[in-house]
């Protein structure tokens, strides 16, 4: 039986796989009955998609494998805290739980900046897990956008 960490760590794979591709460091899963159903990795600006996050494409396959838009019973995990876009498609599928690394402080949508799934006047409401591998999850975007700046820096002083 695989536990919260087991499955963050899967996508913390899938994020540093996101990041090989120079997307920021985001990857998700949809897990169904203890069985992961759904995998993605950001990926907008290789797919030229605003709407290509982890989590969209991680529903995206969930939907295609049970033949249904609706994902009662599954369970999202993503290491980071999901936005609004993203916190919407979830209400829509019906995911019962969303479990998270690190906490987004600029568009954090579970708690950060708002929690859309403590709102009362919506007509889904899922539980939250917070903070499943926060250190590591967090070290990996800091990591990518140090290495970011760097580069910018290095490119800025050779003009």
């Amino acid at each position: 039986m695989k536990n919260d960490d087991d499955f963050m760590r899967v996508a913390l794979a899938l994020a540093r796989q996101a990041e090989l591709s120079g997307e920021v460091p985001v990857g998700a899963i949809v897990v169904k009955d203890g069985a992961i159903i759904g995998c993605g990795s950001n990926a907008p600006i290789s797919r030229h998609d605003p709407s290509a996050h982890a989590e969209l494409l991680a529903l995206r396959e969930a939907a295609q494998h049970l033949g249904n838009y609706r994902l009662v019973g599954c369970e999202l995990f993503v290491t980071l805290e999901p936005c609004v876009m993203c916190v919407g498609a979830m209400f829509h599928a019906r995911i019962a739980r969303v479990v998270f690394g690190a906490s987004d402080f600029k568009t954090g949508a579970c708690g950060s900046v708002l929690n859309l799934f403590a709102e009362r006047r919506l007509n889904h409401h899922t539980e939250i897990t917070a903070g499943v591998l926060a250190e590591e999850c967090g070290q990996v975007l800091s990591n990518f956008f140090a290495a970011r700046r760097a580069r910018k820096r290095e490119s800025d002083a050779a003009k």
